[in-house]
């Protein structure tokens, strides 16, 4: 039988990868797509012409984790066997200046989302995107499943209240409901707002003269890079594992965001110290200084190790950039400027 799978946050980073495997693995897989005034698909259009992917099926629902009936609508409809719940506002940042969106969304609306599986089908597989930000003020290092949760945001509480959520209904309502514990993950498809993203970009900007300077915070904070597209394995054989569990996904090492600077800006021939500045805005209220993750139980129990290291990662990330870079500076010297830029891109 064919499997099915819903995927909430499927337009995002994590989403693409995930859809991209399932499909491959010969999933049906459905996505819940908010509705907005633009559907933001790019990152999946390529799941519908890749004829290697075409053993499945990719189907997009309308829907949103703060409307319960939404959700039980699409589950109703789908029926699926495994539901990954990686939606949610998902960027550190902006949860301190929106708190209350940001714990509806992602404390609020995995409790949604548990409630309308418990309510229709308990027999459906739960994973939860859980985050390293949860660990905040770390008391150990490396972190593990075991290390207690310090979180030094509203986006980190509200993931811990939503780590709670899922092993609540594990434990009281015998779900196959699992948290993975993701470090952090990045990839070409990360947002141009988070901070590897953001460095990749501006340096491949500032090798082409489109700008002139990188504006960042906190160069010390050190953190667990991966790649998105090992890490969102990771959950596939979260869910396929005998018992419900929750696992740490990392690499084991950490790098500071100036070794991720200093390398991406000698990926390119270029002096970071030239073009680098740091600016009040972007130093956290609360700062992390430092997670990285201890994957033994992962590597152990589900025979997971990631296949991209940092040096690799950064290089992906920066040729992808430039290419984007490229592109932008042929517009530029034909005349295409700002919004007629953007429009370009549509």
């Amino acid at each position: 039988m064919t499997r099915c799978a819903l995927v909430t946050g499927i337009t995002g980073q994590d989403g693409s990868y995930l859809a991209e495997q399932l499909i491959g693995r010969g999933y049906v897989v459905h996505g819940l797509v908010r509705r907005s005034s633009t559907f933001a698909t790019e990152r999946l259009d390529h799941l519908y012409l890749d004829t290697h992917l075409e053993n499945g099926k990719l189907f997009l629902h309308y829907g949103d984790l703060s409307d319960s009936n939404s959700l039980s609508r699409v589950l109703y409809d789908v029926q699926p066997q495994e539901v990954y719940n990686l939606g949610a506002q998902s960027h550190v940042a902006v949860s301190f200046q929106n708190p209350i969106y940001t714990a509806d969304i992602v404390a609020l609306g995995t409790l949604r989302l548990l409630e309308a599986i418990r309510t229709i089908d308990k027999r459906i597989s739960f994973y939860q995107a859980s985050s390293s930000e949860m660990y905040g003020k770390v008391v150990e290092t490396p972190q593990s499943e075991t290390t207690p949760f310090h979180p030094r945001s509203p986006y980190g509480v509200a993931k811990v209240a939503a780590y709670w959520q899922t092993v609540n209904y594990r434990e009281a309502y015998g779900m196959h409901a699992c948290n993975g514990i993701l470090f952090n993950h990045e990839s070409p498809r990360r947002g141009e707002t988070f901070v590897t993203r953001k460095i990749t970009r501006a340096a491949t900007r500032i090798k082409l003269g489109l700008q002139e300077k990188l504006y960042l915070g906190n160069l010390a904070a050190e953190r667990d890079w991966g790649f998105a597209g090992d890490f969102t394995r990771a959950m596939w054989l979260i869910l396929q594992h005998d018992s419900p569990e929750d696992f740490v996904v990392a690499t084991g090492e950490r790098h500071s965001v100036k070794e991720f600077v200093e390398r991406t800006f000698s990926q390119l021939d270029l002096d970071w110290e030239r073009h680098v500045v740091i600016d009040q805005r972007y130093l956290r209220p609360a700062e992390v200084d430092l997670l990285e993750g201890n994957p033994g139980k992962a590597r152990k129990l589900l025979q997971w190790t990631p296949e991209v290291d940092f040096p690799t990662l950064v290089k992906m990330m920066v040729d992808s950039d430039l290419e984007l870079a490229k592109q932008e500076r042929a517009l530029v010297d034909a005349g295409l400027k700002g919004t007629e830029w953007q429009r370009s891109k549509l």
